[in-house]
């Protein structure tokens, strides 16, 4: 896949699905580590080296997906490396890091492969909407071509070993993007969190780990790996983004019965103030594009594809713009440009 096809469009994770209207996309990835080989983090530049041209060469002989193509992040330049960041087909970690390192996906995005990220392998399935039962039947037998390739590290005790202990087991991490305006607006998200705490899961933000929950969109996923097995992760996580999924459509409709007009108030604003501003920081974007997707959802606006504005989540983020863009721009460009683009995709639906 060349690069310049990813400016102006988005994955299928960003597509809809089973319960689109608060689960944005599932994901599923596993930590794989090569037998034999120290981890990342103690490893030797060589043997780094060594890791990545051995998993290069396999994965791209392997036939795991169609039309997956490779690409060295340490090639690339700083832009791309956040832009593939931005879209989730690598980590925070992987674009920071800056040892040999590469990622391999396809047409679609469905499928992300990642070499030597924290671990020396982290597969990843993305689909839209509450997939995570048929993403679980992707990602292990992709695993299964790969294991049938090259040994992975493994115990009898502790299962797949990994670099951080916290992954070992089944090395998994299955998780739900939630879109959540009503829990938000309702001031109920510590309830929520403290909630899907007790059920050893976490919500996180929209990069996960550290992140904040910008535009209100909140990853659910797991956090116990070892001494369970993948389809009880696969079941409890399903089962609270459903769970959580259903107290935001009960909080969207409490604002609806007792608050209608402050509610539709208040969001219309937030459509006037993007089709009218001429200056938009990311956030500020996110956070007004997050109440127009409610307003859609909750039929108090008409006229805007929910598609228009799963999209413009993703492609007005900076790296996005400027890629767009075709140039490094100052913060005051990218603010500038970012308000012309939603202004004029919302004005054509």
């Amino acid at each position: 896949m060349d690069l310049n096809e990813l400016k102006t469009q988005v994955g299928e994770w960003l597509k809809g699905g089973p319960e689109g209207d608060v689960v944005v996309s599932s994901r599923v990835r596993l930590a794989r580590n090569i037998a034999g080989y120290p981890f990342v983090p103690r490893a030797s530049d060589q043997e780094i080296e060594r890791i990545e041209e051995l998993l290069s060469r396999k994965i791209q002989g392997g036939n795991l997906a169609p039309d997956i193509t490779y690409y060295r992040l340490d090639e690339m330049d700083h832009l791309m490396v956040e832009f593939l960041m931005e879209r989730h087909l690598i980590s925070r970690d992987h674009a920071d890091a800056d040892w040999v390192r590469g990622v391999a996906f396809g047409d679609g995005e469905r499928v992300s492969v990642m070499i030597n990220e924290e671990d020396h392998l982290r597969l990843q399935v993305m689909r839209g909407g509450l997939r995570l039962d048929e993403l679980w039947e992707q990602i292990d037998e992709l695993d299964d071509k790969i294991e049938a390739e090259v040994p992975f590290a493994c115990s009898p005790k502790y299962g797949y070993l990994t670099a951080c202990p916290t992954n070992a087991g089944t090395g998994m991490r299955a998780s739900a993007m939630l879109h959540l305006p009503a829990i938000v607006l309702s001031q109920e998200m510590d309830s929520v969190i403290r909630e899907v705490q007790d059920e050893d899961l976490t919500l996180r933000g929209l990069f996960g780990e550290g992140t904040q929950g910008t535009g209100d969109l909140y990853q659910l996923s797991n956090q116990v790996t070892l001494g369970v097995e993948e389809p009880e992760i696969i079941q409890e996580v399903s089962e609270a983004a459903s769970h959580v999924a259903g107290l935001e459509r009960a909080a969207r409709q409490r604002l609806h019965d007792k608050h209608k007009h402050e509610i539709h108030d208040r969001l219309s604003r937030a459509r006037d103030l993007l089709l009218s501003a001429k200056m938009i920081s990311s956030d500020e974007a996110l956070h007004f594009l997050s109440q127009v997707r409610l307003a859609v959802e909750m039929n108090l606006m008409t006229g805007i594809p929910l598609e228009a504005l799963n999209e413009l989540f993703l492609l007005t983020l900076p790296a996005h713009l400027q890629t767009i863009e075709d140039r490094v721009m100052s913060t005051t460009e990218r603010n500038e440009v970012r308000a012309k683009h939603i202004r004029q995709r919302l004005s054509t639906g």
